[in-house]
């Protein structure tokens, strides 16, 4: 049978891949510009990680302090990315974020409010000033409700429980995608000049993760195989506070917010040990209270931060080492108390669904009693390399926003910054995919030797004859990755990480899946697998080459951060053998403006 008679077929001038805030506002953008434009989602319509973005979405808005400024969060990016962000994304992001979050409220978004009536702002790890606007701890949820309604409003064509396998060219340019209907398993073509990734991170490949299963790798892999270069991979965040206990909620998201609104973090002796994290010049160990620590500090970083707020790379390995030095709580993570510093209703309203998520799930009254929480593989600040501006990658026509894009964040990200992120480059992506696309009419062609290349490929685990099976792999995966390419990392268990991801490679190709493509899980993890096995191998390659210490990337064999490091990984895959290359690239230099900016103190 013709390949052009076994799959469903689609023509339009973007598609977006992926239905979080970056999919959703690149939709909504590239079809206001009149584009004919599909959002394909793997899950349903409103199911993105988005929704556990809890504290807000970071905005110089000088709402709550009127002297924040876009150069102010620029600066508070750009240090807490330790230097290795895109000068160019952190600037456009800064300036832009404030006008996305109001264009947000027009739409219809319900913010928490400030006395007289203006955008409440709440305090983050790494921000100087109170810049997240929020909802409760429901702010991703509601960004994601406003979008959608919006998305909706407009007519936009949705295909939900779609994957997205594969991108098809036309020569160097991108001309469709190509994927399957998870239900009935029959395959789905989509033409067009344009896509957009929207896909998000890469969470599935750790044990202990915040992340849902949609969070396979499948937008980088998907860009690495159609040519695409992949940046920063090393750098993985490991958000300081997940739920550890009940096992089975384990890694589930505690939101900073319950830190921004005075949380403190506690060993097993009580004691509020993040003072003796922070840089020695800063220390507070000769207070006599905790009141004059807190003073001490504020006073020295002319602030009103305690170290409970530095940028989450820093407080997840103080976790990690006060777990290590036995001095953790009982399920292995430490205490995180507000319930000493608020009172019960204060809790309530502002941690509704903090609240309910320890009593309904861990049996723990937060406004009585603490949390135990430890780190959990979070989010990616590597991803697919972008152009600053236009959000395009090395492929013309393939574009890309969110998490599964690289650049902005550096080394490390800001709580916050992402929600801002989404809305910021999910618009430029939509704006500038249209324009692509507009000056792109017709003239493309899908090769039907690319569409029967990849659905032989899709159907191989239907025709194996080993006895391996997709989950057993993917676990051995996991366990890997958490404890060979996790907080803390050394030469000897990278090289490690790199030979389980090998033998599994190999054994996958050994995978057996039993049944027909309707509907079938396993089928589906083994087509996961293969993505996962890419982008695990991207990192721990990545971890390993850089020799140095930054952000969510710690040696503990290389543990000064050091000058000549000021540069990015750049992972590509030659195409003639397919192998994986990496190579080091240089950062663009800011301009004298910005560079003054970065120098300012404070």
């Amino acid at each position: 049978m013709p390949a052009s008679e076994r799959y469903e077929f689609h023509e339009y001038d973007v598609v977006v891949v992926g239905a979080g805030g970056a999919g959703l506002r690149a939709a909504i953008e590239a079809s206001a510009l009149g584009a004919r434009t599909a959002l394909v989602c793997k899950s349903l319509l409103g199911k993105a990680h988005t929704v556990m973005a809890e504290g807000g979405i970071a905005a110089a808005m000088g709402n709550v302090y009127a002297e924040d400024n876009w150069r102010v969060h620029f600066r508070d990016t750009m240090r807490g990315g330790k230097m290795l962000n895109h000068w160019r994304m952190a600037q456009i992001h800064a300036q832009e974020s404030p006008d996305r979050v109001l264009e947000l409220e027009e739409w219809g978004a319900l913010f928490d409010r400030t006395k007289d009536g203006r955008i409440l702002q709440r305090d983050f790890g790494g921000h100087k000033y109170a810049r997240l606007a929020h909802v409760g701890d429901r702010t991703g949820l509601e960004m994601i409700r406003t979008l959608q309604q919006h998305a909706v409003h407009k007519g936009i064509d949705v295909f939900m429980e779609c994957t997205i396998q594969t991108l098809i060219k036309d020569g160097d340019h991108i001309a469709g995608a190509f994927g399957y209907w998870r239900e009935s398993g029959k395959f789905i073509l989509f033409r067009a000049p344009a896509v957009i990734l929207a896909s998000g991170g890469i969470g599935k490949a750790y044990r202990i993760t915040s992340n849902s299963w949609e969070y396979t790798g499948d937008g980088m892999t998907m860009a690495y195989r159609a040519g695409a270069d992949l940046i920063d991979m090393e750098m993985v965040q490991f958000h300081p506070t997940g739920m550890v206990w009940p096992p089975s909620v384990r890694g589930i998201l505690v939101t900073e917010g319950v830190r921004g609104d005075g949380g403190t973090l506690r060993n097993s002796d009580g004691k509020r040990f993040m003072f003796g994290y922070v840089p020695a010049f800063f220390r507070a160990e000769t207070a006599e209270t905790e009141t004059e620590a807190d003073a001490w500090y504020q006073d020295k970083k002319q602030n009103r931060r305690t170290p409970d707020l530095l940028p989450r790379d820093e407080v997840a390995r103080a976790i990690n080492a006060e777990v290590k030095a036995g001095r953790g709580s009982p399920h292995g993570g430490v205490f995180l108390d507000i319930a000493t510093r608020r009172d019960p209703e204060y809790i309530r309203r502002r941690l509704p669904s903090m609240y309910h998520q320890f009593k309904e799930l861990a049996d723990v009254d937060i406004t009585r009693e603490p949390m135990e929480v430890g780190p959990t593989c979070h989010y990616i600040m590597g991803g697919v390399r972008v152009e600053a501006d236009t959000t395009q990658s090395t492929v013309p026509g393939l574009f890309a926003a969110g998490e599964v894009a690289a650049g902005l964040h550096g080394a490390n990200r800001l709580g916050g910054n992402s929600l801002s992120d989404l809305l910021v480059f999910g618009r430029r992506a939509g704006k500038y995919a249209a324009e692509y696309a507009r000056s792109h009419p017709g003239g493309l062609s899908v090769d039907e030797g690319q569409i029967e290349a990849a659905i032989k490929a899709m159907l191989v685990p239907f025709e194996g004859r080993g006895d391996e099976n997709p989950y057993t792999l993917h676990a051995a995966l996991e366990d890997g990755m958490q404890a060979l390419v996790g907080i803390i990392r050394t030469e000897s268990e990278l090289i490690q990480a790199t030979d389980l991801i090998a033998s599994l490679r190999d054994r996958l190709g050994r995978v057996s899946v039993r049944g027909n493509r309707q509907f079938n899980p396993g089928w589906h993890m083994a087509l996961e697998m293969d993505t996962l096995l890419t982008v695990s191998e991207a990192i721990a390659r990545s971890a390993r080459e850089r020799k140095e210490s930054r952000g969510g990337h710690t040696r503990d064999d290389y543990p000064a951060t050091e000058s000549a490091w000021g540069k990015v990984n750049v992972i590509s895959r030659l195409a003639a053998s397919g192998e994986m290359t990496i190579a080091q690239a240089p950062l663009p230099e800011p301009p004298p403006e910005l560079r003054a900016i970065l120098e300012e103190k404070g």
